[in-house]
């Protein structure tokens, strides 16, 4: 009988694995590190949910697969990297929006809220602002 899961998106991520399990993954300090490093596998898609009070303060890039963003509450504008000039795609409450894989991205905040990813996340990349 498969384990009943009843956790907080923004403390305990979720895996969603290729063969329709489901993992729980913890967030600590370590996790976003040790998985742009490589140090750390994931076996599928990652859910996380994140409460959105700052923009955010990097770029970020998903090599392995698109992104799907869905914004609970608030308003956001996703700002994409595109040669010549950025496009930006604002987002209301209740709206999703996908990021192409390979597509530096971030996330500028209009009014605070809640977001929920999920991404393929092995791979991942930051770069500044």
């Amino acid at each position: 009988m498969p384990k009943e899961i009843s956790r907080k998106l923004t403390q305990t991520y979720l895996e969603l694995r290729a063969d329709g399990g489901v993992t729980e993954i913890e967030l600590t300090p370590e996790f976003w590190p040790q998985l742009m490093s490589g140090k750390r596998e994931t076996a599928g898609r990652l859910i996380m949910a994140a409460d959105m009070t700052e923009d955010m303060a990097h770029w970020e890039m998903h090599p392995a697969g698109d992104e799907v963003l869905l914004l609970l509450s608030g308003q956001v504008t996703i700002v994409l990297e595109r040669p010549g000039q950025n496009e930006e795609i604002d987002l209301k409450a209740g709206e999703t929006f996908v990021v192409p894989r390979g597509c530096w991205h971030r996330v500028k905040l209009c009014e605070a809220g809640q977001m929920v990813f999920m991404t393929l996340g092995e791979g991942t990349e930051h770069k500044p602002l």
